[in-house]
């Protein structure tokens, strides 16, 4: 399979599944090679992925992520197969270990991430499947901020899906992984040239994710300290998160990270306005078919 060099990336849990499909054709028809959806508190990331998939042509569904303490490793990968079979072979599964607060949720103890993602792997690629199988097996990645599940990636999947990274983050990423391993990078992106304006957006976007220990601690590898997760987070952290600015702006983010090893980048047209829905004008100004 060929990921393809920009995708999107977008929670539509606030739409109807009818208008999520007119999105899902809206991004294929504007180009972007691939659609990230994730898995949270909303809907659920295969039975979705299956539908928006049926609803296009071309267009690569792939999970940012799918949680591996939400089924087992047999489940997972039967899911995975099921699509790749069905779907033609446009299916991407993007795993991950998720965060304490999604797992508790659960009822599960997040105990040795880590540990739990190695031991999880060979299970779930020896699982017994005795459907029809795809003609090729889907391609896995990992979600991975840090060194060893960085590695962990390149040894024993595609690669990583990586997500509110920086473009330093993605040279470090490709140092640890090697050559050929992919990198689909996540970037959020808001098309607002006014400074206050589009900070006060971005610090709202990010305010859930500089609470979580693996974002900031990943950040904090990269130079940021303490200070710079204070009051929302400092015009800095805010800067190498969120691109802002004008089109021609937010392709040099993109392409930034293209120079620093990415394979594909997800981007996530982010609102002004804060609703929880994706920035369509974004979306048509970054189009790869413009």
């Amino acid at each position: 399979m060929e990921i393809g060099r920009v995708g999107l990336w977008s929670i539509l849990d606030a739409t109807r599944g009818a208008d999520s499909a007119a999105f899902a054709r809206k991004v294929e028809r504007l180009g972007y090679s691939a659609l990230w959806i994730p898995e949270a508190v909303g809907r659920e990331p295969f039975a979705h992925a299956g539908y928006l998939a049926a609803s296009t042509e071309r267009l690569i569904i792939a999970t940012g992520i799918a949680n591996i303490w939400a089924r087992d490793p047999m489940t997972m990968m039967a899911g995975a197969r099921t699509m790749a079979e069905l779907s033609g072979g446009r299916f991407v599964l993007g795993i991950g270990v998720s965060h304490e607060p999604l797992v508790r949720v659960r009822g599960r103890q997040f105990v040795k991430p880590y540990s739990y993602m190695r031991e999880y792997l060979p299970k779930m690629k020896s699982a017994i499947y005795m459907a029809v199988k795809p003609p090729e097996e889907p391609p896995i990645l990992i979600a991975a901020l840090h060194p060893k599940m960085l590695a962990l990636a390149a040894e024993q999947t595609y690669g990583t899906h990586t997500y509110f990274v920086p473009p330093e983050h993605t040279a470090k990423a490709r140092a640890i992984v090697g050559p050929r391993a992919w990198i689909c990078a996540a970037q959020a992106v808001l098309l607002e040239t006014d400074p206050a304006v589009a900070r006060e957006a971005a610090r709202d976007y990010m305010k859930t994710y500089i609470r979580l220990p693996n974002y900031a601690n990943m950040l904090k590898a990269l130079g940021f300290s303490d200070a710079d997760f204070a009051d929302g987070g400092s015009d800095r952290l805010v800067d190498a998160v969120v691109a802002w600015g004008n089109e021609d702006q937010l392709r040099e983010r993109i392409a930034a990270h293209h120079r620093a090893g990415a394979t594909h980048v997800c981007i996530l047209p982010l609102r002004t306005d804060k609703r929880p829905l994706p920035d369509e004008r974004t979306m048509e100004a970054l189009a790869p078919g413009r």
